[in-house]
């Protein structure tokens, strides 16, 4: 199979049977086999009702639907686990992502070599106010933080081949970062597109001042995850292990102070230095404590259960957890 689509979606029946008429258009005239998986993160107005009809039509439409809504990491995972094509192509369902961009998408993967390529929208139609001017300064905060030269990281419209999406674990809220997933798993060559930009037609953006926040917190989990994720005790270890000699230095000061220097003046315990030294000391332990624990922690971890799918269609395997 050449493509597989995975499309997340959340309340998007007025523009699903539009979105499904453009792919289909687009995929047919160059002659590419394919595969759309529609992934209902709980909706509720009619869109599974929507991809029912369509993949009753079409067998190449699959749908998966989640119990309720889960967030869009975990529907890109759930459609990332069912993806069969060769080159794998994400887009939103508001018809802001143009499906005409996809062979240009396709050919980077499978003629120019590169593992992921993501979109730029560098024309927005969007408000400047409210979503440019965040996007462009949590663009710029991402690329300083990850080393990559990408101008639009939430951009909906990536492709990727099929073993980065096997292989990158894509979870919480950590969708914007999948080029940054990417690179710490090993595949070096990311690129961008520059990528036409459409006006929302139907619903009402799902972008928000929370989601900008959580982006940038996401920012800074990923940013220490991929530096200290697999060895928790090189940071927390290093820094509690500094803060108690700190401590300790400044205890043994105050003791031969007391004991030689000046025997005759206020208590260890009248001093507020004592109390200071005593505090990092503390600190200094449970930071090495915190990252015994993160080791530990890793170690004995089990897969959990992070969302659960209520039904599917067109699809051979019924699984209803993950």
């Amino acid at each position: 199979m050449n493509i597989s689509i995975v499309i997340p979606l959340l309340n998007e029946k007025e523009s699903l049977p539009e979105l499904y008429q453009w792919l289909h258009k687009v995929l047919t005239e160059h002659s590419y086999s394919y595969e759309i998986i529609f992934v209902d993160d709980g909706s509720t107005d009619n869109s599974w009702q929507v991809i029912e009809e369509l993949s009753a039509k079409d067998s190449n439409i699959k749908g998966i639907r989640f119990l309720r809504n889960y967030g869009k990491s975990q529907a890109l995972h759930a459609g990332f686990k069912q993806a069969q094509g060769d080159v794998v192509i994400t887009m939103d369902a508001d018809l802001q992502d143009s499906p005409d961009e996809i062979p240009a998408l396709y050919n980077m993967i499978t003629q120019e070599g590169y593992d992921l390529v993501s979109g730029w929208k560098k024309k927005r139609y969007d408000s400047v106010l409210a979503k440019n001017l965040p996007s462009k300064l949590f663009n710029w905060a991402a690329r300083k933080t990850s080393g990559l030269t990408l101008h639009d990281f939430n951009c909906g419209l990536k492709a990727y081949k099929q073993e980065v999406v096997k292989n990158v674990e894509v979870s919480g809220e950590m969708h914007r970062y999948i080029p940054v997933l990417a690179k710490n798993a090993g595949f070096n060559r990311i690129t961008e597109k520059v990528v036409q930009h459409q006006a929302r037609k139907y619903g009402v953006t799902k972008f928000g001042m929370s989601r900008f926040i959580n982006g940038f917190l996401d920012l800074i989990t990923i940013s220490f995850l991929s530096h200290f994720g697999k060895r928790p005790m090189h940071f927390f270890g290093a820094l509690g292990v500094l803060m108690f000699f700190i401590g300790f230095l400044f205890s043994a000061y105050l003791g031969i102070d007391k004991l030689f220097i000046n025997p005759n003046g206020r208590l260890i315990a009248d001093r507020p230095q004592f109390y200071l030294a005593l505090t990092t000391m503390l600190i200094g332990t449970q930071l090495f404590i915190a990252g015994f624990l993160g080791e530990i922690i890793l170690k004995t971890k089990s897969n959990e259960e992070r969302y659960k799918i209520r039904e599917k269609t067109n699809n051979e395997l019924q699984v209803t957890k993950k």
